[in-house]
């Protein structure tokens, strides 16, 4: 059974697998004080609580955002199970082609999702990934990313509207009934959800004319299935894209 980590600015995702199918998934807050310790021990109850023992685990695979937690969290690893995780970056294959300016500047995140995205759908697309950030990835007709764009994510804008205004309340992330909200918090979930999904649109809009062929949406990470059925375009949600592509990272740098 492998190990899929994905390291995030608001959480720690880590997902047990089966092949390329995703067998246990489970999070945790992501906390930069925590030490390695602390994370094997959180990591260690999370997978018992899914039947899965360290023993299981035959190998790691691991993509972050934060470097601070990738050091911690792989130490906790280690400690569970006695292995290094392979940590998604330089000098690991990922068989993506990446033609932007400066190719090590793509994150890993996007890696990861661009290689488990192609496993299962057919370029062009776009790969709208939506967390602490939202992202949306561009991948060309053939199968290279070549660029994207990066928006501040929806809880992030949400929170921020509440702490930087006096009278604003913190409102929880349902669709409101109507674009036109008849009192506070409806109209902060209209601008937030209906707002997100306009700017999905807006961008997709945008990015297909810029891209050959009939391009394929796909979108991922735990905002999505918020947003995307608010949306006007066709957009197949797809929830473990990363940790299927850790799995296939994985494979493709394993040595027999």
């Amino acid at each position: 059974m492998l190990l899929a980590v994905d390291i995030g600015n608001t959480h720690v995702v880590i997902a047990a697998m089966r092949g390329s199918s995703v067998h246990y998934k489970a999070r945790l807050a992501a906390d930069k004080l925590k030490t390695e310790y602390e994370y094997a021990v959180s990591i260690k109850e999370l997978l018992r609580l899914g039947g899965i023992e360290p023993g299981d685990i035959e190998g790691c695979c691991l993509s972050s955002v934060s470097p601070v937690l990738t050091e911690s969290v792989s130490g906790a690893v280690r400690l569970l199970t006695g292995k290094a995780p392979m940590t998604v970056g330089a000098g690991l294959k990922t068989g993506l082609n990446i033609r932007i300016d400066n190719p090590s500047e793509c994150g890993a995140d996007l890696v990861t999702a661009a290689v488990g995205a192609l496993k299962s759908f057919k370029p062009p697309m776009i790969i709208i990934d939506m967390g602490t950030a939202t992202t949306l990835s561009a991948i060309d007709k053939n199968g290279a990313f070549v660029g994207g764009a990066i928006a501040p994510g929806l809880i992030t804008s949400v929170e921020a509207l509440s702490e930087k205004t006096a009278l604003l309340p913190s409102v929880g992330l349902n669709t409101p009934a109507s674009a036109i909200g008849k009192n506070t918090s409806d109209c902060m979930r209209s601008g937030a959800i209906l707002g997100a999904a306009g700017m999905i649109d807006g961008l997709v809009e945008r990015m297909c004319a810029e891209l050959e062929g009939n391009v394929t949406l796909v979108a991922t990470g735990g905002i999505a299935k918020i947003v995307i059925p608010n949306c006007s375009h066709k957009i197949t949600v797809s929830e473990d894209l990363v940790f299927e592509g850790l799995a296939a990272i994985y494979e493709r740098n394993r040595r027999i």
